[in-house]
């Protein structure tokens, strides 16, 4: 399967470039040169050769990114904070995280690719109680959760009125269990909490999500044991067939 990684110089994305290498042929879709080497000390410089440079905020950029493609992986996000824009003037939260995904579903709409995986976010555990199933919203009020939410609903949207098949994936807190770091660098030992996912286990559900027939799903991808009593965790596990890896209570 030819697949095209929006976001794949990411902290998540060096982890999805690794995982689809040998079984998919692979293009990466990054923002410039530069934003490779972010992660190079870790993850080493990517030796594929199908990179297509641009910002995802231009449609343009995007459409000739996905040109070829038979399924689409969609990480790029933009963080609103830190940040030293006042949020009340924060466009590119917008931009990136809402224009850029309509981009990216538009051209799959147009170019008939009807697999599209996109990583969103969640909470693990609900702060009413309520279980986190693919129908039940997460209530951040910050403008990257409202993103985040908006995403999904775009998603859904497009499957509801073209038939895409699009599946979304909510991590909560996206950590490396290999190197016993979070995605802030930071050292995980004594710092676990319920919520982290390893971010090759993210990876392996972006692979199986491609690899799927399912039609339209929202699923949990959370790989601390206690996830599964809060959110859909079990249904992931059970639809994608993917077994969480990630040593994580070792850093309890």
């Amino acid at each position: 399967m030819k697949v095209v990684v929006f976001g794949a110089e990411g902290w998540t994305g060096r982890a999805v470039l690794a995982n689809l290498e040998g079984r998919h042929e692979i293009r990466a879709a990054v923002y410039s040169p530069e934003s490779w080497e972010q992660w190079n000390d870790i993850d080493g410089e990517w030796q594929g050769e199908d990179v297509h440079y641009g910002d995802i905020v231009d449609f343009d950029v995007v459409h000739r990114a996905t040109e070829g493609m038979d399924a689409i992986i969609h990480l790029t996000v933009h963080f609103p904070s830190p940040s030293t824009v006042p949020v009340e003037h924060d466009q590119k939260a917008f931009l990136v995280n809402l224009k850029g995904l309509w981009n990216v579903l538009e051209s799959a709409r147009q170019r008939g690719i009807e697999r599209v995986v996109h990583v969103g976010s969640c909470m693990t555990v609900h702060p009413k109680g309520i279980f986190f199933s693919a129908e039940t919203r997460s209530i951040e009020g910050d403008l990257y959760g409202i993103c985040k939410r908006l995403q999904e609903e775009m998603c859904r949207q497009f499957h509801d009125a073209f038939g895409m098949k699009t599946i979304v994936l909510r991590p909560d807190y996206i950590v490396d269990s290999r190197l016993g770091i979070g995605r802030h660098r930071e050292e995980l030992k004594g710092k676990y909490r319920n919520g982290w996912v390893c971010r090759h286990d993210l990876a392996e559900a972006c692979r199986l999500s491609i690899e799927s027939t399912i039609d339209h799903d929202i699923l949990h991808v959370v790989g601390t044991p206690k996830a599964r009593m809060t959110c859909n965790v079990e249904r992931t596990e059970m639809v994608l067939g993917i077994k969480f890896q990630g040593s994580l209570e070792q850093y309890k």
